[in-house]
């Protein structure tokens, strides 16, 4: 009999299991519309049977949708293993709007599946066909637990499914590879080898030491200082706003799309990089949103958590989280426009030449060898303060435009979960020219979403008008509430 195999979660990954709570649920989603004619049936239904095929081909390239959680006994640290009970069934859905489906319909029924939980005993993924959506188009909304993918490792999994050229319709898909789970090891062996893993970590850094002491000690100062910085750094916390009270299980989604072109030019005008135009363009939308509001943003000092990639070109297409963060004070204070984008490239020059992004890596990997106990209990001094106000992440995705079996796509939203009291979460991919705001947020504490969406929209037209004050500034359309 084969031996048993099985991977351990890193700390990261575990960080968001321990965040997670019936009022936070921490995966990561996509919201897509497709062209559905090469998707249908001769009658006019999606063939759904033809789809179920297809990703069943494709799961051999993603390992990881076949694995579900065990547990290290007494320490309680999770690791995948293969769920010998994989249906996939259970992860593709099909669903409907009552024809013709709206985009408020729809973007409602995209916050009533993202605010459910992924069930912890099966692999940590979903995937919901809807079929119904006006303009001749199917959705195809996608869930995934944080802690088994984070925006790259999202890019990749879009690369696994997905092609940049059109198939021809009914091209023959691949049967799926013959998939064998192997066996899962028992609670005695996961101990067993913890116990082993954490008596040879002490050796090895030991052999490290004996055979370069100059650079190991070196490399401690270095991080001591790295670390030094990150702790420093969050003893200045965030203002509570309204946007950061205690939120509930219910969300709503919103989205916008906006043309690479114009955010080009506006970065072409003004300097800097496409992500201090994205910052740029949030503070100003934050300003307006709070002013509505009546808060005096003059007393303010609003922080979003802004993730930065850190996987090396080697684990490319490596399952799990390898990310630092960056914590960015927005300029929500300064009403001109020039001034606030100014002041956000300062704010995000220092930060790429602080050292943040290595203290964080320490932090993470010193958690490792913690404990699943002491990780916790800073998650719950994270929950007790306010370390920063909005998560705001923005993944690049591929230049071309993707197909789904012959099927366009046409839009990607893509979706952050938001941590307690967070009641607002912003993501962007780009794709194709163009790049797509996803809005996640909480029903009560954010019960006007669409007036933020509307102010992002306003903020960019601001931008824009003083990239090109000989153009007229892209009108605004009539959006309706999500």
């Amino acid at each position: 009999m084969s031996r048993y195999a099985y991977e351990r979660l890193t700390a990261l990954d575990n960080s968001f299991l321990i965040f997670e709570s019936a009022n936070t649920p921490m995966h990561v989603a996509t919201a897509a519309t497709f062209e559905a004619t090469p998707l249908r049936h001769a009658d006019g239904g999606v063939d759904m049977q033809r789809i179920l095929h297809y990703v069943e081909s494709r799961l051999h390239l993603m390992p990881r949708y076949r694995e579900r959680l065990a547990y290290i006994p007494f320490e309680d640290h999770p690791v995948w293993v293969d769920d010998e009970r994989f249906n996939i069934l259970y992860h593709v859905r099909h669903t409907a709007l009552p024809r013709p489906g709206s985009e408020r319909q729809l973007k409602r029924l995209c916050a009533r599946i993202l605010s459910q939980q992924l069930d912890r005993g099966k692999p940590l993924w979903e995937m919901w066909v809807i079929e119904g959506v006006e303009g001749n188009r199917l959705a195809i909304i996608t869930k995934m637990h944080h802690c088994m993918i984070d925006g790259i490792a999202g890019v990749d999994l879009l690369a696994s499914l997905m092609t940049n050229e059109p198939s021809k319709r009914n091209a023959s898909i691949p049967e799926p590879k013959r998939w064998i789970p192997r066996p899962t090891p028992t609670p005695r062996e996961l101990l067993r080898d913890e116990i082993l893993t954490r008596l040879q970590a002490p050796l090895s850094l030991l052999g490290q030491l004996l055979q370069q002491p100059s650079e190991v000690l070196a490399n401690v100062r270095a991080g001591a200082a790295a670390v030094a910085e990150v702790l420093q750094g969050a003893t200045h916390l965030a203002s509570d706003t309204p946007l950061n009270r205690p939120i509930g299980p219910h969300r709503r989604f919103d989205w916008l799309t906006m043309e690479m072109d114009a955010l080009q030019e506006i970065r072409e005008h003004l300097g800097g990089t496409l992500n201090e135009v994205v910052l740029t363009i949030v503070s100003g939308a934050v300003r307006r949103f709070l002013t509505q509001r009546n808060i005096d943003v003059d007393q303010i000092d609003f922080r979003v958590f802004v993730p930065v990639n850190v996987r090396q070109p080697e684990a490319h297409a490596k399952p799990g989280n390898q990310v630092a963060a960056w914590i960015i004070d927005l300029p929500v204070r300064e009403p001109d426009v020039l001034q606030r984008h100014e002041q956000l490239r300062r704010h995000t020059d220092h930060a790429k030449h602080s050292q943040q992004t290595k203290g964080t890596q320490i932090l993470v990997e010193a958690t490792e060898w913690t404990g699943t106990t002491v990780l916790g209990l800073a998650t719950q001094l994270m929950e007790r303060t306010l370390p920063f106000n909005m998560v705001v992440t923005n993944v690049p995705g591929p230049p071309k435009a993707l197909y789904l079996l012959g099927a366009r796509m046409l839009a990607l939203h893509p979706m952050v979960p938001l941590f307690v009291n967070q009641g607002l979460g912003v993501a962007l991919f780009s794709n194709a020219g163009r790049l797509f705001w996803g809005f996640n947020a909480d029903w009560d504490v954010v019960p006007d979403l669409h007036q933020f969406v509307e102010a992002i929209s306003a903020s960019f037209e601001e931008l824009h008008a003083l990239a090109a004050p000989r153009r007229t500034a892209t009108p605004r359309r009539r959006r309706r509430a999500a």
